[in-house]
C-alpha cells in the first residue's frame, strides 16, 4: 500500500480546507491536502458560492464584535432567549473570531494581487449586542486574473459577471496561495478511515486514491474539512427534520456526503446540532445525485409577477423573506411546519406561482450554479418549461389541475385556493400594500399575465451546517468534552454559526477557523 507522509494531513480542499492548509505551512509544516473530486471536476461549495465573506473593519469596536459574533454563534447574551446553542464554547469562539475576522479581507489580499474585494453589506441581526459598534462588514470577491484554467467555464469569457465576483474568483484566489507555496494536493483521493494509535491521537488517515488504497500518516496532526451531508440519503434520514430525503433539496456541491463526520464518529467524536442548515427554500428537478433531487438557486423568489403558495395553495409569508438576508438562511423552519392534524407537511413542497411577465425577464435560478451540476437552463426558462420542470397552464385553474397531479402535491392542491390566492395578492398590489404578510412594497407586481407557470420549492440550500463538536482551537470533542488528540476541524462540517447565519458566514468561518485548525495541528509535537 503507497504510503505517504507530511506534518499536517488536511482532508478537503474547499475554502476550510485550503485556509488550514496555508496556515499550516505558513507556520512552518509540511501539508498535504486529500481531496475526493478528480482535478478537472473540482467543485466544491465555496467554489460553487457567492464569494462573499464577513470582514468587519479592523478600527471596530472589539468587545461589541465578540457579543455580535456571540449571539450568532451561540445566543445566550440575548435577553428573550432561553438557553445559548454552544454556551460552552460561545466565549472562546466570540474571541477567535474578535481577532481572526477582521484580518479576512486583508489575508485573502496577501494570497494574490490580483484578488479584489468591494463591500455588500453591515451586520445582519442591527438589534443583537455590539452590532451598532463592531463595524461588521461583509464583502464580495472579485478577481481580475480569472482564467481558464481557474473557471469551470470554456472560456472566461463565457464566465457571467457574477461568477468573476462570486465563488469562482474566491476560490482562485485560494488555489494561487495554495500553488505558490506548492501545497500538495491529492485529487480524487478519497479518505476512509483515521488512523489512532494506542494512546487515542489521530495519526493518519486511511484513504482510496483512484482505485488503489493509500495511507497518510500525519506527524502533527490531521484537519477535517470536508464539508457537510447534503447528498448522504442515510445522514440526511437520520438528522433533518421532516421528509428528509425525499422532502429536501440542497444546491451545493454532491460530493458533499459527510465522509468526515462518519470517520470522525468511529473514533467516538461528538456531535452538535447536526440538523442546523443554511437554508430557504429552493426549487428542484427530477435529476438526481447519489440518488437525491438537484436543488437550484431560486433567484426570482421575492420579485414582482410571483407569489409562493403551499401545496393547498395558500399564502403563508411574504416572499420575499425566502431570498433576503438573513430570513433566507433560516425560512426553511418555515417550510418545515408540520398540521398535527392532518399529520402532514403542508409545505413541502412550497409552489412558486408566477406569470409570463416573470419568465420573460430572465432566469429564475441562477443559471450558473446550475451548470456546475451540468444542467443547462435558459435565460428565457424555456429549456425548463419543454423539460417539464416548470409547470405551465393558459389559466390558473389549469395550472392548478397540473400541480394536483405534480407526485409531490399528492393531489392536495385545491384551485378555489390558489384562484383566491392570486386575487388577493394582485389586489394588494393594485393597493400597493400587502395586508396579509406586509411584503416589500418594491416586490409588489401582480400575476396577471397568461400563461401561468408553477414550481416546487423544498426546504434546502447551499449546505448543512450541524456536524462535529469542536472548541475555539478547533480541536474535535468527544462526548466528555474532551480533546481527542491531534484531531480538528473547520468548515460546514463543525459550523460555528450553531443559532443564526448571516450571509457570507461560511466563508468567512473557513478563513477564520481555517487558518485556526491548521496553525494549531502544525503546532503539534511530531509524534513521530
Amino acid at each position: 500500500m503507497p504510503r505517504y507522509e507530511a506534518d499536517v494531513v488536511v482532508v478537503g480542499f474547499g475554502g476550510a480546507g485550503a485556509c488550514a492548509a496555508i496556515e499550516a505551512h505558513d507556520a512552518g509544516a509540511e501539508v498535504i491536502i486529500l481531496e475526493k473530486q478528480p482535478e478537472d471536476r473540482h467543485y466544491p461549495n465555496t467554489r460553487m458560492s457567492g464569494g462573499g465573506y464577513h470582514s468587519p473593519e479592523p478600527d471596530g469596536d472589539r468587545e461589541a464584535l465578540k457579543a455580535y459574533a456571540k449571539a450568532m454563534f451561540s445566543g445566550e447574551n440575548l435577553p428573550w432567549k432561553l438557553e445559548g446553542e454552544q454556551p460552552d464554547f460561545s466565549d472562546e469562539l466570540s474571541e477567535v473570531w474578535a481577532e481572526y475576522a477582521p484580518q479576512n479581507e486583508q489575508f485573502m489580499r496577501n494570497l494574490d494581487s490580483q484578488y479584489k474585494t468591494f463591500k455588500i453589506s453591515n451586520a445582519a441581526f442591527p438589534d443583537f449586542p455590539g452590532a451598532d459598534r463592531c463595524k461588521y462588514a461583509v464583502v464580495r470577491s472579485t478577481y481580475t486574473g480569472l482564467t481558464d484554467e481557474r473557471s469551470m467555464f470554456r472560456s472566461t469569457k463565457d464566465a457571467p459577471k457574477e461568477e468573476k465576483e462570486a465563488g469562482e474568483a474566491f476560490y482562485a484566489c485560494l488555489l494561487t496561495g495554495i500553488r505558490n507555496r506548492n501545497i500538495a494536493v491529492h485529487f480524487d483521493t478519497r479518505a476512509s478511515e483515521l488512523v489512532t494509535n494506542e494512546r487515542g491521537e489521530v495519526i493518519g488517515v486511511r484513504a482510496v486514491r483512484g482505485e488503489e488504497p493509500v495511507e497518510y500518516v500525519a506527524r502533527r496532526g490531521v484537519v477535517l474539512a470536508s464539508g457537510g451531508y447534503e447528498y448522504n440519503k442515510a445522514l440526511r434520514s437520520a438528522f433533518l427534520d421532516g421528509p428528509g430525503v425525499e422532502g429536501w433539496a440542497f444546491y451545493g456541491t454532491s460530493a458533499n456526503t459527510g465522509d468526515g463526520i462518519i470517520m470522525a464518529m468511529k473514533i467516538g467524536a461528538a456531535l452538535t446540532k447536526v440538523g442546523k442548515v443554511a437554508g430557504r427554500i429552493i426549487c428542484a428537478i427530477p435529476e438526481r445525485r447519489n440518488g437525491l433531487k438537484i436543488g437550484l438557486n431560486t433567484s426570482a423568489v421575492g420579485k414582482p409577477h410571483e407569489i409562493v403558495v403551499d401545496n393547498h395553495g395558500r399564502r403563508y409569508a411574504a416572499e420575499r423573506r425566502i431570498t433576503k438576508d438573513p430570513s433566507r438562511y433560516i425560512f426553511y423552519k418555515e417550510a418545515l411546519h408540520f398540521d398535527t392534524l392532518t399529520l402532514t407537511y403542508p409545505r413541502i413542497p412550497s409552489w412558486m406561482i408566477f406569470d409570463e411577465t416573470l419568465r420573460k425577464s430572465g432566469p429564475i435560478v441562477r443559471v450558473a450554479a446550475a451548470a456546475y451540476h451540468g444542467i443547462h437552463w435558459s435565460e428565457d426558462n424555456l429549456t425548463a418549461i419543454e423539460n417539464g420542470w416548470i409547470l405551465k397552464g393558459d389559466t390558473l385553474e389549469e395550472l392548478a389541475e397540473k400541480i394536483r397531479q405534480h407526485p409531490d402535491n399528492r393531489g392536495f392542491m385545491d384551485t378555489a385556493n390558489l384562484v383566491e390566492s392570486v386575487r388577493r395578492y394582485n389586489e394588494f398590489c393594485r393597493q400597493g400594500k400587502d395586508l396579509d404578510f406586509n411584503r416589500e412594497e418594491s416586490t409588489l407586481g401582480p400575476v396577471e399575465t397568461p400563461p401561468f407557470y408553477a414550481i416546487p420549492l423544498y426546504p434546502g440550500g447551499p449546505n448543512t451546517k450541524g456536524g462535529l463538536r469542536a472548541n475555539g482551537k478547533r480541536q474535535v470533542l468527544d462526548w466528555d468534552m474532551k480533546p481527542i488528540p491531534r484531531l480538528y476541524t473547520a468548515g460546514e462540517i463543525s459550523s460555528a454559526f450553531q443559532f443564526v447565519y448571516q450571509g457570507g458566514g461560511n466563508l468567512a468561518e473557513c478563513i477564520v477557523f481555517g487558518r485556526v485548525a491548521g496553525k494549531n495541528a502544525a503546532s503539534e509535537t511530531p509524534w513521530k
